[in-house]
């Protein structure tokens, strides 16, 4: 029997597919992609993504 997802759990996974879909499309288009780290907002290679 399948175990029934949290709503939390929903989120959580609609969310990773929407950033594998936006990775996946800056990747297609060769575009940078802006990320927080360090407390800035940085630019990075589409190819340097996991």
């Amino acid at each position: 029997m399948k175990k029934r997802m949290s709503l939390q759990d929903k989120a959580e996974a609609a969310l990773k597919k929407a950033v594998r879909g936006v990775v996946a499309r800056h990747k297609k288009t060769g575009r940078s992609l802006a990320v927080w780290q360090d407390g800035k907002t940085v630019h990075i290679s589409p190819n340097t993504v996991k």
